[in-house]
């Protein structure tokens, strides 16, 4: 960083340079694997940093809320998908955006698909929540009779169209190595492709398949078994996507920066500024099983340097973050320096500090700011 001494509180600070190259990566795999690129916003939830993806040609996107699809409607993206089953009590939300911009709306029950037939004023795709295997929401794909259904009473809506079946692999993140991660993509391909052959046979055409998750989009070399994909953490990555071999710690683009409060050499330990509310609860395990909040570098001229060998966030509090550090670093540290924390879940800690400092010093808002 230009100038750590700029820092006065926890910081989310982004290498542009990193986030860009991560962008160009995947947009180049989707356009080799001739599907269409819909990244999910939910990660960055910034208006400036979506104009990076469309430079790279991206038209169309996915979000994880009515606001956040509002936000970005507002911001020029007329192509939003909201991919989270949809919440028939915001219908008003619902009804707004539909008259404004294309939206994909997501339904996973014929009581939502019939809601949505009699309330909605505008024409609005609907994509089929298929549960592949993480078991969070979904109809499981084995149920082909639920999945006829819904889409039956969504066919009965002038209105509505059945864009397709939309899955998130998130059991990926159990696969415990980069092959296995590989085949949850295949075999998520393969049961999306079964209930599409399903509807097919009963009428339906043109059922896409949209799948979206940062590990087996990253691993999987050609996606070409589906129609779109939705990846959303790829644009920063973080230490969940290191610890299962998805990226390259080079590639993690974002850090935050957090001011050293206190030291206490007999432990072993540093205190800063910088809790749960600004990285989140989430952890990796270390060999021991023990948790780790994040992992711990020291800024440099260009941001900041490697992960410290021995250095990590051992507990958090709301405002204190526990540092564990080697004693030679632990010595030569000073009350009011600045450490930089690399996040467990990127997407967490973005929505947490809501505004990014670049390296050279630009302030970018995301939604949760304006």
């Amino acid at each position: 960083m230009r100038d750590t001494l700029s820092i006065e509180k926890p910081t989310l600070v982004l290498n542009e340079e990193r986030a860009r190259a991560n962008i160009e990566k995947m947009a180049s795999k989707t356009r080799a694997s001739g599907v269409i690129f819909r990244p999910h916003f939910k990660t960055h939830q910034s208006a400036q940093i979506g104009e990076w993806f469309r430079e790279r040609g991206v038209d169309s996107i996915a979000v994880s809320s009515l606001d956040m699809a509002a936000y970005f409607a507002a911001h020029g993206w007329q192509d939003i998908t909201v991919a989270f089953p949809a919440n028939i009590l915001q219908m008003g939300k619902m009804n707004e955006l539909a008259e404004n911009i294309d939206v994909g709306l997501l339904v996973e029950s014929t009581e939502t698909a019939g809601f949505l037939g009699r309330n909605l004023e505008s024409r609005a795709d609907v994509w089929i929540k298929i549960d592949v295997g993480s078991r969070r929401t979904g109809i499981p794909w084995q149920r082909l009779d639920r999945v006829l259904a819904v889409a039956e009473e969504v066919d009965k809506a002038d209105l509505l169209n059945v864009r397709g079946l939309l899955a998130c692999a998130g059991h990926a993140y159990d696969a415990g190595s980069r092959e296995g991660i590989r085949q949850v993509y295949d075999e998520t391909a393969a049961r999306m492709a079964d209930v599409r052959d399903s509807l097919l046979g009963k009428g339906f055409g043109d059922v896409q398949l949209s799948v979206g998750d940062t590990p087996t989009c990253t691993l999987v070399n050609d996606l070409g078994d589906v129609d779109e994909i939705r990846p959303g953490t790829f644009v920063f990555y973080d230490l969940m996507q290191l610890n299962m071999g998805v990226c390259q710690e080079e590639e993690i683009a974002v850090a935050v920066a957090c001011p050293v409060v206190a030291k206490h050499e007999e432990r072993h330990e540093a205190v800063v500024y910088g809790g749960a509310i600004h990285l989140s609860t989430e952890s990796i395990a270390d060999s021991n099983g023990a948790p780790i909040f994040g992992l711990v570098a020291l800024p440099t001229e260009d941001g900041w340097g490697p992960a410290v060998e021995g250095g990590y966030v051992s507990s958090l509090s709301q405002e204190h973050g526990i540092i564990k550090l080697p004693d030679h670093l632990l010595r030569g540290l000073r009350v009011g320096d600045v450490l930089m924390v690399l996040p467990v879940h990127s997407c967490l800690t973005a929505n947490l500090l809501g505004v990014y400092s670049t390296l050279d010093g630009e302030r970018i808002a995301t939604m949760v700011a304006t």
